[in-house]
């Protein structure tokens, strides 16, 4: 039943029950006892010029934040793209490897041994896989330590050249450069921009222009050092360095050095090698072997340290590099024939020596042996003869009978390239040692070495110079003499007598047939060796004399050939040529200069055991001084005076000369044996006929003009239709032929 309003009444049972108090809320337990902790102090802002500093600092802090990640983001799309500029433009890694813009020149020995090179050499390619671990490493160990570990620059090592740099008083830039080897193999390649010779008056000044520090180039090589480990690789960036490098001595790339001065490959050389040709970097002039061995050495031995450190080296190798350090090769220590590949390079064609653009390899025919003997020799004599405030110079050159130069010196330095050769560069008045070719000159017309003549005071009518009256080295005349006297005591009226009944004319012919090609003296002193002529000529003039009378050209080049090619571009030039004067002639001159030695002027060279020819050679001031003579075997011509053409003191073909001649041929001749000269003696000719003598009227003597003298006197009896054996028959017609033709062209004065 509902309640108006509509509600209805409670329940009865609800009723019976006394209502329920409310609900109490559950009480809390009471908090634990803390330890009272002090209040946090209310935070302070500061005073406000903290708070002024403060935000300014948070300000700019926020706009170069802002600034500085944009401006990175601006350079990193700039180094990428750059990056991506050159990766496109690098060449494929063949066309890096030797990109010389000249060749080289490589010469070989008669025994086909180096002896020496020139232009930059380039060994052969050589990769960082093939080439020895102990040159990779070293090389590593020493340039670029990091060069595994990084991407083609190295910031630390930048910041550490720096550092470095600005410490010692340098600019940062100078000095230590902190690069990576990659960053060296892209100054090698100088950025990929090629040598111009139009840009560039030299490949030298190309690289130096490429090896300029500036912060720009500096800028440069981040891009490109990132663009080649990306396109070639470590291992081929190495390679690279291994090739392109140069390494001193003319070489450029390390299997060139090794070649150079070990005589072996790159790819052979031991833990003491590896370290001399990696300290090579810092400065190959400085540290080049060749240049200075110890000092190689010792660099050697800083960059075996930095390979042991960094673990390269194990205690025994290092201890074992150390205790036996790098030495050179027996060619490279040598170091021989300076002079002689000089001219040699000199001799052949420049557009396959000297601006070749291929690597060329020359056959000559030096003799290394004979090259050290001769240099040995020279040595010997200057420490133990010369005077120590000597400034005199001397050359030497040591040759066989057919021109083929076995050994030559150009001076008294002789570990030398590109030096003054005094031995082929330096013409000099020759002095007495002309005269030998007056006296050919008349042997083979038919005087014999026991024709005779006068030493008497003479005096000639020279046109346009007056009076010349010549006079002897000796003030003494020895009345009537034979050729074979005159030659063997060097007598200056003598000679000058043969010359003018022989005549100048067939004298000059019979000199410049004999090889010597400067312009010879017009007047009656070319007999005494007025006229100039070089060492090389006039050695090459007596070896005519002992191969027989046959004329020779000196010549060093065998063969010349582009490397790997089988097929040689030139062959030899030089050697034998025509005949001058008879063989008949030439033994008997022979004979005249084998008495020089044994008893006139070069008693001083006379060898022990062996048979020897030749002529002193004294010009009448001093300032040359000449001893050339010949064994079966080899000629040899000595000279000496000085570069500024003072007179010598006291020095005499047959003192100075005459004893370097001698010790020269000494150790050229020891253990060799004698071989006998080829000559005729006095016994085998006609005896000399002396005035008061019967002897023929076709063996003429002279007088004070220098004119022949046919004495009016009857033979011996039985020999009224006997020639005289060496001497010709002189018709009455051939006579006047010969009288009219000299007088017309100026054969007899």
């Amino acid at each position: 039943m509902k309640r108006p309003g509509g509600r209805r009444p409670p329940l009865a049972a609800e009723r019976r029950y006394a209502p329920e108090p409310p609900a109490q809320p559950k009480a809390k337990p009471a908090p634990k006892a803390r330890t009272p902790r002090k209040a946090a102090a209310t935070p302070r802002r500061g005073s406000w010029p903290v708070r002024m500093l403060t935000g300014t600092v948070g300000f700019f802090w926020r706009l170069f934040w802002g600034i500085g990640w944009r401006i990175a983001a601006v350079i990193g799309i700039i180094i990428g793209l750059a990056t991506f500029y050159f990766y496109a433009q690098l060449p494929p890694l063949a066309d890096l490897i030797d990109a010389r813009s000249k060749g080289s020149v490589t010469m070989l020995d008669r025994n086909g041994k180096v002896f020496a090179w020139r232009g930059e050499t380039f060994g052969g390619k050589v990769t960082a896989q093939t080439v020895s671990p102990y040159l990779r490493n070293a090389i590593v160990a020493t340039e670029d330590k990091r060069f595994y570990g990084h991407f083609g620059i190295s910031p630390r090592g930048i910041a550490s050249a720096i550092s470095i740099n600005m410490s010692e008083g340098r600019g940062p830039l100078e000095g230590n450069g902190g690069s990576t080897i990659t960053q060296q193999v892209a100054k090698l390649i100088c950025l990929g921009v090629p040598f111009d010779p139009k840009q560039w008056k030299t490949e030298s000044d190309y690289e130096a222009d490429c090896r300029q520090s500036s912060i720009v180039r500096k800028l440069k090589e981040v891009p490109f050092s990132f663009a080649m480990e990306a396109k070639y690789g470590k291992d081929s960036v190495l390679t690279l360095y291994l090739n392109r490098a140069y390494l001193g001595a003319g070489t450029r790339g390390f299997e060139a050095a090794a070649q150079r001065y070990f005589g072996i490959s790159a790819n052979e050389v031991n833990p003491s090698q590896a370290a001399m040709l990696a300290g090579l970097l810092k400065a190959p002039t400085r540290y080049a072997p060749t240049a200075d061995l110890k000092r190689a050495q010792d660099r050697a031995a800083v960059v075996l340290g930095l390979m042991y450190e960094q673990g390269y080296l194990t205690d025994t190798q290092y201890q074992d590099a150390l205790a036996n350090p790098a030495r050179l090769s027996a060619a490279a220590e040598a170091r021989a024939g300076g002079y002689f590949a000089d001219w040699v390079m000199d001799a052949g064609p420049s557009f396959l020596t000297q601006d070749t653009t291929e690597d060329v390899i020359v056959e000559t025919t030096l003799d290394q042996s004979i090259q050290k003997k001769a240099e040995e020799a020279l040595a010997w004599v200057i420490e133990n003869k010369f005077k120590p405030e000597s400034k005199a110079q001397a050359a030497i050159v040591v040759m066989s009978s057919d021109g083929a130069v076995r050994a030559m010196v150009g001076g008294r330095k002789t570990q030398v390239a590109g030096e003054f050769n005094r031995a082929t560069q330096a013409q000099r008045q020759v002095g007495s040692t002309f005269k030998p070719f007056v006296y050919a000159a008349a042997l083979d017309l038919g005087y014999t070495l026991n024709s005779v003549v006068e030493d008497a005071p003479i005096c000639l009518n020279v046109k346009g110079s007056g009076q010349w009256c010549p006079k002897n080295y000796t003030p003494d005349f020895r009345g009537y003499v034979t050729l074979t006297e005159a030659l063997t005591n060097s007598l200056n009226t003598s000679t000058v007598r043969v010359a003018e009944a022989v005549g100048l004319d067939a004298v000059r012919e019979v000199a410049s047939n004999f090889g010597l090609q400067s312009d010879l003296a017009a007047g009656p002193a070319v007999a005494l060796g007025a006229s100039e002529a070089t060492l090389l000529e006039m050695t090459g003039a007596y070896a005519g004399i002992l191969n027989g009378g046959s004329s020779v050209r000196p010549y060093g080049l065998v063969e010349l050939r582009i490397q790997g090619d089988d097929v040689a571009l030139m062959g030899q030039e030089g050697g034998l040529g025509e005949r001058v004067i008879s063989e008949e002639a030439a033994k008997q001159l022979t004979y005249m200069m084998t008495q020089v030695i044994q008893k006139g002027t070069g008693r001083r060279a006379l060898l022990d055991g062996n048979d020897a020819a030749g002529k002193t050679g004294t010009t009448s001031d001093y300032r040359d001084a000449w001893f050339i003579g010949f064994t079966a075997d080899y000629v040899t011509g000595v000279w000496m005076g000085n570069d500024d053409n003072k007179p010598l003191t006291g020095v005499t073909g047959g003192g100075l000369p005459a004893d370097i001649w001698k010790e020269v041929m000494t150790r050229i001749e020891e253990g060799m044996p004698n071989t006998p000269l080829p000559m005729i003696t006095p016994e085998e000719m006609p005896p000399p006929q002396y005035p008061g003598q019967t002897y023929s009227t076709n063996d003429p003597v002279y007088d004070n003009t220098g004119q022949p003298v046919y004495p009016e006197t009857q033979p011996a009896p039985g020999q009224a239709q006997q020639q005289p054996a060496g001497v010709p028959r002189r018709e009455t017609a051939e006579d006047v032929l010969i009288d009219v033709l000299g007088r017309l062209f100026g054969g007899r004065n």
